[in-house]
């Protein structure tokens, strides 16, 4: 029982770490990667679709990324999500393929994008505190129960809050990582 209601919280919690780096991957740093239109859809074949489910995103040089849609009747359309995303990017149609200039960023884009990454960083810590809190109500019910003794329930209950101290510090330094990459010039 006790096994079950730790190795619950434990998966639970990874998740919480892997879409926060799915999250944070998506936030523009210095640097130009394809990550940073992971959170484009694309109105195509009558369904948002995910860009790079329709399309190949490569890297040409430092400063732009280069978008090839499969189909080339979606081009208007790639162009179209990229700009509704909002990732402040301004999508040029050429021929077949889009290509998107990726302007320096300011010190104030820097620290919007800090503030951003911090409050996904709290959103997860208090996604893996609610996670906490399920173990222990589930740990409370089953000594309420008798399936577990009082003195289980509180090992349980430690063991848990080293769980959630563990991925607490985890959260702080992709969250520490993340603010170094975006501030790096």
């Amino acid at each position: 029982m006790l096994k079950e209601i730790k190795s619950d919280a434990e998966r639970r919690m990874q998740k919480t770490i892997e879409s926060m780096q799915t999250d944070l991957a998506g936030i523009r740093s210095g640097q130009v990667t394809p990550a940073l239109l992971d959170s484009v859809k694309v109105d195509a074949y009558g369904q948002k679709t995910p860009l790079n489910q329709v399309a190949s995103v490569s890297v040409p040089d430092p400063k732009s990324l280069l978008v090839q849609p499969w189909d080339k009747g979606i081009l208007g359309e790639v162009v179209k999500a990229i700009q509704a995303a909002e990732l402040g990017l301004n999508p040029q149609a050429e021929a077949n393929l889009v290509r998107i200039p990726i302007p320096p960023l300011s010190e104030e884009r820097r620290m919007e994008l800090v503030k951003l990454c911090k409050k996904i960083a709290e959103d997860n810590r208090v996604a893996v505190r609610n996670i906490r809190r399920d173990a222990n109500d589930k740990l409370k019910k089953a000594e309420k129960d008798k399936a577990v003794s009082e003195d289980q329930m509180h090992d349980g209950m430690d063991t848990i809050q080293k769980l959630t101290d563990k991925f607490i510090k985890e959260i702080d330094v992709l969250m520490d990582a993340k603010e170094k990459e975006v501030m790096a010039v």
